[in-house]
């Protein structure tokens, strides 16, 4: 049968519950820290003091790495979740299960079991310290979440079997999550795909949903994109469009249907701020805008990835004199990008309160578009719609374009827009959409999986 791997801070059952759940379904049951003892002869707390954590870290990663590829159940380290490299392997083939609880019950319990500590802070403090530090790879770990609080080893053992064998979902979310799917543009093979997923008496109810929440989306990659990755990486994984011109909608279903993340288009960028638990402190609270959603453990977490998909392709370009175009989410997270390199930026928009509104907030100058005329930037960054059908023209003459500019468009469909096709032909340097595309679905699959794509592979998944 397929993996189980059981990830998640020391003292939240992993291994009594994991005994219990292998020895049910008749399989092989492995602790990883007791593999690293085995191949050092020495304890955990031995390693850690004689040869430092970087060097336990490398044992573990070659025990991960060694691991039986089916029928067992894996019971990992606490802090696993944390090197891209163990979650390539771990996630292969298999059904990762994060164990929660809450810190008080894992206090109680590290104390019966005593283990040198992690940091020089009390025990409590620790917890929660190194918790809220891992929050994010473990929430990237989660294919499903358990709570074993307030239930004995028993009862969370047969739970647990009972969501591996019948998944989260009912019956009655799965149909309407398929009316929900019947109202979009989804092409018919992929409707059918959709309800083998949600609907077929055969149906795998460890397959997790995903998707591209926008109205419209569907011209987005991204569902070519991470199925393929899906394929690449042997993760259990579906990836859709969520179409609908209501937000709140589109977080209703995903909600119901235990989706695992989504990818936030036009025109929710902000909007969905409101429909999240929490947003990520460095980048979405400070932009405004959230372009991804990961759902672990009941919350729903809003993070932004656009700002380092500009930011990659213009480290060059540190400290130029740039225009941007627009001033919606993806502006947003563009200007956080172009400040972060310590561009002079001025940010044109049809609409110049906005244009205001956001240039005020990253301490840029700001205009009409009509102002272009008078400024002669080394960077015109497009973030405005304007090149994606049916807006299927440039948001610029030629004479307001030299051959001495960068021109970079975040419009990746078509990925030569007109802006693009104009600023070649006058002589430009050009940075496609695509460019933006791969580096912020790159960190949104980290996000999602905490698995480190490589870019040369995104870019052939892509192109």
């Amino acid at each position: 049968m397929k993996r189980i791997v059981l990830t998640g801070y020391r003292g939240t059952g992993k291994t009594e519950i994991g005994k219990v759940v292998a020895g049910r379904l008749g399989i092989a049951f492995i602790d990883t820290d007791t593999l690293i003892e085995a191949k050092t002869g020495r304890s955990i707390p031995t390693i850690f003091h004689e040869d430092g954590e970087e060097r336990f870290r490398a044992v573990e990663r070659e025990v991960i790495a060694a691991l039986p590829a089916q029928d067992a159940l894996i019971s990992t380290g606490g802090g696993v979740v944390v090197d891209p490299e163990n979650m390539e392997h771990l996630r292969r083939e298999s059904v990762l299960v994060l164990l929660v609880a809450d810190i008080d019950t894992i206090e109680q319990r590290l104390l019966k079991k005593p283990r040198p500590p992690l940091t020089g802070m009390p025990l409590h403090e620790e917890i929660a310290e190194m918790m809220d530090r891992r929050r994010q790879h473990y929430y990237a770990a989660a294919d499903l979440c358990f709570d074993t609080s307030e239930t004995s080893v028993d009862v969370a053992a047969e739970n647990l079997i009972r969501i591996l064998q019948k998944g989260t979902t009912t019956a009655q979310q799965r149909e309407t999550g398929m009316a929900f799917f019947r109202t979009g543009r989804i092409p018919a093979p992929q409707l059918h795909t959709l309800e083998s997923i949600l609907t077929a008496p055969a149906r795998d109810p460890q397959t997790r949903l995903m998707g591209v929440a926008g109205y419209p989306c569907a011209h987005s990659k991204s569902p070519a994109l991470f199925n393929n990755l899906f394929t690449r990486y042997a993760l259990n994984y579906h990836y859709t469009w969520f179409e609908d011109p209501e937000a709140d909608e589109i977080m209703r279903v995903a909600r119901s249907l235990d989706v695992k993340g989504l990818s936030v288009t036009i025109p929710f960028k902000q909007d969905i701020i409101k429909y999240l638990d929490e947003v990520d402190e460095h980048a979405a609270q400070q932009i405004g805008a959230v372009n991804t959603v990961v759902f672990a453990c009941g919350s729903a977490v809003g993070h932004n990835t656009d700002w380092i998909g500009v930011r990659k392709p213009l480290v060059s370009l540190r400290g130029a004199n740039a225009v941007l175009l627009g001033a919606g989410g993806a502006a947003a997270g563009a200007a956080y990008a172009l400040a972060d390199l310590d561009m002079k930026v001025t940010i044109l928009n049809r609409t110049t309160e906005n244009a205001k509104i956001l240039a005020e907030k990253f301490g840029c100058a700001w205009g009409r578009l009509e102002d272009m005329d008078r400024i002669r930037p080394d960077l015109i960054v497009n973030a405005t719609p304007l090149g994606m059908h049916p807006d299927d023209h440039s948001p610029l003459r030629d004479d307001q374009l030299t051959k001495e500019m960068t021109v970079f468009d975040l419009v990746y469909t078509p990925p030569e827009t007109p802006l693009i096709e104009q600023a070649r032909r006058i002589g430009c340097r050009t940075i496609t959409g695509t460019e933006m595309f791969i580096e912020q679905a790159r960190e949104q699959f980290y996000l999602f999986f905490g698995i480190d794509v490589p870019p040369e592979t995104m870019r052939e998944t892509v192109l």
